[in-house]
C-alpha cells in the first residue's frame, strides 16, 4: 500500500504542476484603447514641402531642443505640435516675414523617433523601440529579439499610462496570442513591456 501512497502522490505532484504551467491568463480587459498621438518631438523626421519654392530644403530633424531651423523664419519651435499646427505657424511666420503672401505648405511625418515602448527582462534585446503607429505586441517582442530561455511567455506584464498621474498594468499571454487563441495587443507610445523570468 506504501508504493501505491507514493505513486498516487508523484501523479498529483505531476498534475498539479502541469496544470500550473500551462493554464494562461485571459485576455486582459483593464487596458484602455491606445490613444493615437502624431505630435513631433525630438529625433522625429518629417518633410515639408512649400509650393512653388523648389529651391527650399524639405527634410527636417526636430532638434534635442524641439526646434528645427527653416529658412528665412530661423528658428521654430515645433516640439509637441501636431503636424497641421507646423504647417500652421510655418504659414504665419513666412507671412509676418512678408516672404510669402500667401504659402501653400504640406507636411509628411517620415518617422516618430522621438515614441518609444520599453522592453525589459527576458527577451534578446532589451531597451527602447522606435514606436510606429499600428505597432502589435508581437512585432515589438520580435524587434527586441524574442524571448531567451528562461522567459515566461505565458504571463508578459504590459504597462500603459493613461493620465500623467496614472498607469494600467495587465498581464498578457503571448503563448495565446502566438496559438490563435487570443487576439494580438496593440501598442501606445509609452508602454513598457516586461518579460519576467519562468518559475521552475
Amino acid at each position: 500500500m506504501l508504493w501505491l501512497w507514493r505513486w498516487s502522490l508523484i501523479v498529483l505532484v505531476v498534475t498539479l504542476a502541469v496544470g500550473c504551467g500551462s493554464s494562461r491568463p485571459p485576455p486582459p480587459r483593464n487596458l484602455p484603447t491606445p490613444t493615437p498621438s502624431t505630435t513631433v518631438g525630438p529625433g522625429d523626421l518629417f518633410t515639408i514641402i512649400v509650393v512653388g519654392e523648389k529651391d527650399l530644403p524639405t527634410d527636417y530633424r526636430v532638434q534635442p531642443d524641439g526646434s528645427i531651423n527653416f529658412p528665412y523664419v530661423d528658428k521654430i519651435v515645433v516640439a509637441g505640435l501636431e503636424p497641421q499646427e507646423i504647417v500652421l505657424t510655418l504659414r504665419n511666420k513666412l507671412k509676418e516675414a512678408k516672404i510669402l503672401q500667401d504659402p501653400q505648405i504640406s507636411i509628411i511625418v517620415k518617422a516618430y523617433n522621438s515614441k518609444k515602448i520599453n522592453i525589459i527582462g527576458q527577451v534578446s534585446r532589451p531597451g527602447n523601440l522606435a514606436f510606429a503607429e499600428g505597432m502589435k505586441l508581437v512585432e515589438a517582442l520580435s524587434l527586441a529579439g524574442w524571448f531567451t530561455p528562461m522567459a515566461d511567455s505565458n504571463h508578459i506584464l504590459l504597462t500603459r499610462n493613461v493620465s500623467p498621474t496614472k498607469t494600467v498594468t495587465a498581464v498578457v499571454s503571448v503563448d495565446a496570442i502566438t496559438d490563435g487563441a487570443q487576439a494580438d495587443i496593440p501598442l501606445q507610445a509609452g508602454d513598457t513591456i516586461k518579460v519576467q523570468q519562468r518559475l521552475f
